[in-house]
């Protein structure tokens, strides 16, 4: 007897399956530059429980009788330096991020991204990789340093709208990579490519990485921890390449919001110090991002500048993200090949 393959109804609804897909996620990032965008985006972001650890009953009317009717036009203003006729830049970088590893992946993936606030997000994205016949998905946050406030949160979502599923696809999730010795080394070898292309041999360089509040490590975070050991595992490499003859590096934390006490040094403090105590020459690095955007294109490259230049400083320069240099896809993609192993 011939074995003959089983026929669906002609009303079964179709349904795809079999392929697997890789979904980059970053934190996010106005739909424009203009104050009502700014202040939807502030509204979802600043309203996460991961984000803003105060009971909503207490933080709430803070947020919306506030924050939200001042923050946006003095965000909009930042927003507004940066944006470019193709958009976000984050948005922007972290979309050529995923054609650029699409390219490397081959017809066997499907990679996309999502933002996890604002546009695209986690749920349009997951909807639509299921949609293609994902049923296998790999989640990488792009954040190297762990912390609850942007890894957790990440979670948080795709829990949420997993929640929603019938068919629900199976999960993993990239680990942080603060101390993988692939991206310690993409890092090194881009920073040491950019320090060189400068006209100047710098004194100092800030690796400045996102604040929080210093309440995150007091309640078991290992955020500060690994930006820590980033930065010393960096500096290693680094002082042994040329051009960093003789650098000091100096570790400092950015982007401080409300009256509690965030982690120390702060990069605004720092920079003025050191422009006060006579360095004339100085580079900052931002490690934990994985693309520039409105942090290190307007606060470190714009605001900084003018904090440090003012207080005596002469030489500055703000070096760019992995963003999609060679050394940061090819980090990338080896991240996403050893979390994929056995699926692929």
């Amino acid at each position: 007897m011939t074995w003959q393959p089983q026929r669906l109804p002609n009303d079964h609804p179709p349904a795809k399956c079999g392929s697997i897909g890789v979904l980059l996620v970053n934190l996010g990032t106005p739909d424009g530059p203009d104050p009502g965008s700014v202040k939807r985006y502030l509204k979802q972001f600043l309203s996460d429980r991961r984000v803003i650890e105060i009971p909503a009953i207490a933080w709430q009317p803070i947020l919306r009788g506030i924050i939200l009717n001042t923050r946006p036009q003095k965000s909009s203003k930042a927003y507004t330096k940066i944006w470019t006729d193709r958009g976000s830049p984050l948005a922007d970088i972290t979309s050529r991020q995923a054609e650029a590893i699409a390219e490397e992946m081959g017809q066997e993936i499907v990679v996309d991204y999502a933002m996890r606030y604002g546009k695209p997000s986690i749920e349009q994205r997951m909807t639509e990789l299921t949609e293609k016949g994902c049923d296998r998905i790999l989640i990488a946050p792009l954040y190297p340093q762990y912390c609850a406030a942007t890894t957790a949160t990440v979670f948080d979502e795709v829990a949420r709208v997993m929640g929603e599923m019938r068919w629900q696809p199976a999960l993993r999730f990239l680990p942080p990579y603060h101390d993988n010795d692939a991206y310690l080394g993409a890092l090194a070898s881009d920073l040491g490519r950019q320090v060189s292309a400068l006209d100047f041999q710098p004194e100092v360089m800030l690796l400045s990485f996102h604040g929080m509040p210093q309440r995150t490590l007091e309640r078991g975070d290992p955020y500060h921890c690994h930006c820590h050991k980033t930065a010393r595992l960096l500096r290693e490499r680094l002082s042994d390449q040329p051009g960093f003859e003789g650098v000091r590096f100096e570790t400092t934390f950015q982007s401080r919001f409300g009256p509690a006490q965030w982690l120390e040094p702060a990069t605004d403090d720092t920079l003025i110090a050191e422009g006060e105590k006579g360095t004339k020459r100085l580079v900052v690095a931002a490690p934990g991002f994985a693309a520039d955007c409105v942090e290190t294109l307007e606060e470190l490259a714009l605001e900084g500048r003018d904090e440090f230049v003012e207080a005596g400083g002469e030489q500055y320069a703000v070096l760019d993200c992995l963003n999609v240099s060679g050394s940061g896809l090819t980090m990338l993609e080896s991240l996403l090949r050893r979390e994929l192993s056995g699926w692929i």
